[in-house]
């Protein structure tokens, strides 16, 4: 039989064969708390009842568990042994209706794939979660694991005693004998049921709403964290922007929300940001700061907690057939989180860090050979893993704020009311969702979505403009392009704005604006015409739209002159991206970007922008620039981001973020010996508070350069011996310039299991160091003969991990674009998902080689 890797084909037909009525689903999970073999399995028993539209036709349900104690179908005992192979259980001759009884016994995780098992290496407790999105339910009890199956679900925990414990619906009574019963959900997809159980710390609120027609509705509230970081739990400002979130969804959606409680919990070595479980949302616990953080730290919390709530309606009220239509809850639910975040909270400006940072995801995402439409071609569960990705949530959530220009913010709204209250706990695709939008703007959007939805690629927006001999504009048209793989010209509502300086020492400021439809090749915008010659024609002002913005010749000098003069924030965040594109384009050489970044990040006011514009400079240092500049570039972007370091206001969000930055590209012998003053106390910065988190930052790089050594590392982990410690721990002991530790870290996560889902992704984190290259270099042809094995053996987080994270990317050479083109030539019968993996990779590193190639042919530098 087939394996894991459920089918569409499959699913579809499971789907039309059957309809499920209810699960009950008992865990009995006090094995956790055991040692040794006993601690890696629990028993689950389900009883699944469901009907069959053709009586005596044969399906299979799905189970991934290490052994099955019974099967009973109907009252038949069936053999485990004969219909059972591992990951399906066979049902033969159903009736019309059905009921199956699963007695197994499941393995615990330490992936973060189905019920994860955590011991807290501080005080020894057990922490158990659940996190199944797309497929792992099937880990923990037997089901029919696709969305378009729902069914109304009663949990029941047996825990050890003590032990809070959290499912979707509410508790009913209290434990007895660590027993928990909770109450039966509405009708909701198996990816997203959820249990909790552990010692957790929980802090309760509650949400009260009167609505306009007279009723009232109460929410209780939860949140939880392992009790070890219940010092640093913020749990007021969660709650806050918990309610704002409620509040602001309840005026535009018109629907209340349907599933009682709200708990959100979070919980230690989590693969995702959050996942949306109704009345149980999990959350990494990174989120809980244990350390100084900058404001864009708060509002990226608040940006998940909106988007996580946002699919309270889209995704688990309304929920897609298929993963096809994947964006139908992700790329809606990126958009609403942050619309609300700007509409409810504190975090006004969030659509100037969308507009840098989650467009940036995107517009990379939509650039390489493995680009969809963001209504994806989804054949399988891998295919699905995989394509939680820019495209089905940054792009989507652009296209969608693109259609909100288009139809009108009323439209859009009332269209999204009408599809809750018409498909309320069924499930949709793309059609279903056209159709309202359709009644409610009176436009035929089938067009627009065939345009926006069902082609990939990114168009690119370059103004043309000519002057008369009084310097008053003629003409100013824009230019509309796409790739030759991907050619769609799209519709595009824009707004073009005009900025200059009335005298020489002023700021940069807009003094015309207009909005146009841009549609085809050339769309020209006459309400500019006449007006004085500006300074910056700036396409996409307001960033409404989805394209990569361009400049004109003039523009692009002004910027390289001026951009610091620009006082707008989000005018500014839309040219940083337009330059950061590009730099990753090899059209502008990487010095010229990284020269903007030491003349002009300074300057800039937005802490998640300068956050992105550090991330950003340190890509074009390392994989962009001509490797005889590297040196004199690192060496540049060190001292500009020491002397804005001292610069910095002391305490300030900003001081941090440049005492951050300097950390990662600190390489000269002052440099690091300044990092290891701020570490022993020798060295003081003004206001800058070297936290715990801190610590680790500046640790790192003192490792990587040999400066640091096991035992001083030993020693930090003695100051910090948590969960979050043990992490940077193993991070920077894999960061040293060593062979021996590089083999060792390999070992660990290649040649065997023995790391947690957390430990690996810290080990892989630090493996590859800037600077290391003849280290790694033996690595190269290890890493294409491990694929198949790592793809086949381990999990597919982990896999995604390793394929990921190691790959040579630290190696800019045609060496490694000539490995990785000679291991997808001679692998055609790889798994999709793994070449996609590579082939995303070996991409990243053929742009990087452009790059590279176009800072070389700027000539030696002055």
């Amino acid at each position: 039989m087939p394996g894991e890797n459920l089918s569409r084909d499959e699913a579809r037909e499971r789907g039309r064969l059957l309809s499920v009525d209810a699960y009950d689903v008992a865990l009995d999970v006090r094995s956790a708390v055991a040692s040794g073999t006993a601690a890696e399995t629990f028993r689950s028993l389900t009883t699944l009842r469901f009907s069959c539209a053709e009586p005596g036709a044969s399906t299979f349900a799905d189970l991934l568990a290490p052994a099955v104690t019974s099967v009973t179908l109907n009252g038949r005992e069936l053999d485990p042994a004969e219909v059972f192979d591992g990951t399906r259980i066979t049902l033969d001759a159903l009736a019309a209706q059905n009921t199956l009884v699963v007695d197994a016994r499941c393995a615990y995780s330490r992936t973060g794939e189905g019920l994860h098992r955590f011991v807290d290496p501080e005080d020894g407790e057990v922490y158990l979660y659940t996190q199944y999105e797309p497929a792992d339910s099937r880990r923990v009890f037997v089901n029919f694991e696709q969305p378009d199956l729902k069914a109304p679900f009663t949990f029941e925990v047996t825990a050890p005693e003590g032990w809070r414990v959290l499912s979707n619906g509410v508790q009913e009574g209290p434990s007895e004998g660590g027993r928990h019963r909770f109450a039966t959900t509405e009708p909701i997809s198996t990816y997203i049921t959820a249990v909790v159980a552990g010692p957790y710390h929980y802090v309760s609120d509650s949400y009260r709403r009167a609505f306009d027609d007279g009723t009232e509705l109460e929410i209780p509230l939860g949140a939880l964290c392992r009790k070890g970081l219940a010092k640093h739990f913020d749990a007021d400002d969660i709650f806050t922007v918990t309610k704002q979130g409620l509040d602001f969804f309840h005026d535009h959606f018109d629907f209340p929300y349907p599933f009682g409680k709200y708990d959100q919990a979070f919980v230690p070595e989590y693969n995702l940001g959050a996942m949306e479980n109704p009345g149980c949302v999990t959350f990494r616990e990174e989120f809980v700061f244990r350390g100084k953080v900058t404001e864009a730290s708060y509002e990226s919390r608040a940006n998940v907690i909106l988007h996580e709530m946002a699919h309270m309606w889209f995704g688990d009220l309304v929920t897609m057939q298929w993963w096809d239509d994947l964006w139908l809850k992700e790329s809606y639910a990126d958009f609403m989180g942050a619309f609300a975040l700007v509409g409810a909270t504190r975090f006004t400006d969030g659509w100037i860090t969308f507009a840098n940072r989650r467009k940036s995801w995107a517009y990379r995402a939509d650039q390489l050979p493995s680009t969809h439409p963001v209504t994806a071609d989804i054949r399988d569960l891998e295919d699905a893993k995989l394509n939680f990705d820019g495209i089905t949530y940054a792009k989507g959530a652009a296209v969608l704020k693109q259609l909100v220009a288009y139809v009108g913010q009323d439209a859009f709204l009332e269209g999204a009311r009408r599809y809750f209250k018409r498909h309320a706990y069924g499930n949709t695709r793309l059609t279903d969702l056209l159709a309202v939008l359709e009644e409610t703007s009176g436009r035929d959007l089938a067009a627009w979505s065939r345009a926006w939805l069902e082609t990939a690629g990114v168009n690119s927006l370059t103004p043309q403009v000519t002057y008369d001999a009084q310097d008053r504009i003629t003409e100013l048209g824009i230019l509309q392009e796409a790739a030759p793989s991907h050619p769609q010209l799209r519709p595009h509502r824009v707004a073009v704005g005009l900025y200059r300086r009335q005298d020489a020492d002023s700021a940069l400021v807009r003094y015309a604006r207009a909005e146009v439809d841009v549609s085809g090749p050339r769309t020209t915008v006459p309400e500019l015409a006449g007006l004085e010659r500006p300074e910056l024609v700036l396409v996409n002002d307001e960033d409404l739209t989805y394209a990569k913005v361009r400049f004109d010749e003039g523009s692009l000098a002004t910027l390289r002159a001026r951009l610091g003069d620009l006082t707008d924030p989000m005018a500014r965040a839309v040219c940083w991206a337009a330059l950061w594109g590009l730099t990753r384009d090899g059209l502008m050489p990487a010095r010229d970007y990284l020269d903007l970044v030491r003349r002009f990040a300074g300057r800039e006011t937005d802490i998640g922008v300068l956050q992105s514009l550090h991330a950003q400079a340190q890509t074009a240092l390392e994989q962009y620039s001509a490797p005889e500049g590297r040196e004199r570039a690192a060496r540049e972007l060190a001292e500009a981001a020491l002397h804005e370091l001292r610069l910095a206001d002391p305490g300030s969000g900003h001081q941090l973020a440049w005492a951050r930055h300097f950390s990662a590209v600190a390489t000269t012998p002052a440099d690091l010996q300044l990092l290891q003053g701020l570490l022993d106390g020798t060295a003081k910065i003004d206001g800058l508070d070297v936290d715990q988190e801190l610590r680790w930052t500046v640790l790192e790089p003192l490792a990587a350069h040999g400066v640091a050594d096991e035992a001083v590392i030993a020693a930090e982990l003695a100051r910090d011996n948590t969960a979050s410690g043990r992490r940077h721990q193993v991070r920077c002991l894999a960061a040293r310039p060593s062979a021996e530790v590089k083999e060792q870290a390999w070992a660990r996560v290649v040649e065997s299991d023995v790391l947690s889902n957390a430990l690996v992704e810290a080990t892989v984190a630090g493996f590859a160091q800037f600077g290391q290259t003849e280290l790694l270099a033996p690595y190269l042809p290890r890493y294409f003969g491990a694929l198949e094995r790592v793809w086949r053996e381990r999990s597919i987080e982990i896999a995604m991990d390793v394929v990921h994270g190691l790959f040579p990317a630290w190696l800019v050479e045609r060496a490694t674009l000539d490995a990785a083109d000679g291991w997808l030539d001679g692998h055609p019968q790889a798994a999709p998902a793994l070449r996609r993996l590579v082939l995303e990779k070996r991409d990243d590193l053929a742009r990087a080689l452009r790059a590279q190639a176009c800072d070389e042919a700027a000539g030696p530098r002055p």
